[in-house]
């Protein structure tokens, strides 16, 4: 009986402690902000059940390192990070997770943590999924990502950020979403809420990581006409690997039709890395991406290093 207790006793502290790994959600230093506080417009997402970590102890880590997988949102939010001494830049963060889950660990408290750390101020979407994309089979996402930017704008002196430098970074499907957002700006796709909405939910610039959604596999990769980028899309930075599974020509493509539109943009192509890394460190090159992005915010202008 004392080792059944005892075997039991470990497997609950080794499932305690994997729980407790992770940085989402975030501490009560953050503000949370309902999106929508009068309830989402139109469909709400396809959930099946509450709110949700979808990762077991089984699920793939990354790094070494578990990862949560949140599923079933129908009610979103945005998660602010303002750093102790900020350089007036702010980003709105979109995790990935195939418009099914959101990586809100691995591609979103971690990604903000690390702008802080730059000075820059971050705002985390949790948006809608699962089954809210890519625009336009659902719109949902967009809405929320629409919603998210002006917001942020709308409240620039409140969290210490220029109004006319406030930028995306998504990954996989955020990635996706960030494109979306910069291609699709000039109208809501939602009746106006409050004053936020009166104002552009054009970001400023746009960092598009390992996206998907962008080249048509069964198309020859054809670029998405869902994508309508035109010389008024904002300077984007992209990355991927070239044995991403989700395909590197997602990231080759959007550059190219950046580059068409007279856009500037940044492509950076790895040879290996896969997909879904984040900015957890491994010993493939492609890790060191965020460096190569903090450079570059400095190179357009939007945080303070190049003259």
């Amino acid at each position: 009986m004392r080792r059944v207790v005892a075997v039991f006793l470990m497997v609950a502290g080794c499932a305690v402690a994997w729980g407790q790994s992770s940085s989402w959600p975030a501490g009560a230093e953050h503000a949370v902000v309902k999106l929508w506080p009068k309830g989402v417009p139109g469909a709400a997402a396809a959930a099946t059940g509450p709110e949700a970590d979808t990762s077991t102890a089984a699920s793939e880590k990354i790094a070494g390192r578990p990862v949560v997988r949140l599923g079933d949102v129908s009610v979103p939010t945005l998660t602010v990070y303002v750093p102790k001494v900020g350089n007036g830049a702010g980003v709105v963060v979109f995790p990935g997770g195939g418009y099914s889950i959101l990586a809100m660990d691995l591609e979103g408290t971690e990604v903000c943590e690390w702008l802080n750390s730059r000075g820059v101020a971050c705002f985390l979407l949790k948006y809608r999924v699962p089954g809210t994309g890519p625009y336009p089979k659902s719109a949902a996402a967009l809405e929320d990502a629409q919603r998210a930017v002006g917001m942020v704008r709308a409240r620039a002196g409140e969290w210490k950020v220029d109004p006319k430098k406030i930028g995306v970074l998504g990954f996989s499907a955020g990635g996706h979403l960030a494109a979306a957002v910069s291609t699709h700006y000039e109208t809501r796709l939602y009746a106006k809420v409050d004053s936020a909405d009166e104002l552009s939910c054009r970001p400023d610039f746009a960092v598009v990581v390992y996206p998907g959604e962008m080249a048509d596999a069964e198309n020859g990769m054809k670029f998405s006409a869902d994508i309508p980028v035109t010389r008024d899309t904002p300077p984007t930075f992209l990355v991927q690997a070239e044995d991403d599974t989700v395909h590197v020509e997602n990231a080759v493509d959007y550059f190219l039709a950046l580059k068409g539109a007279g856009v500037p943009a940044e492509l950076h192509v790895y040879a290996e890395g896969g997909h879904g890394y984040g900015l957890r460190r491994t010993k493939l090159p492609v890790t060191g991406w965020p460096d190569l992005v903090d450079e570059w915010m400095k190179t357009i202008g939007v945080t303070p290093g190049v003259q």
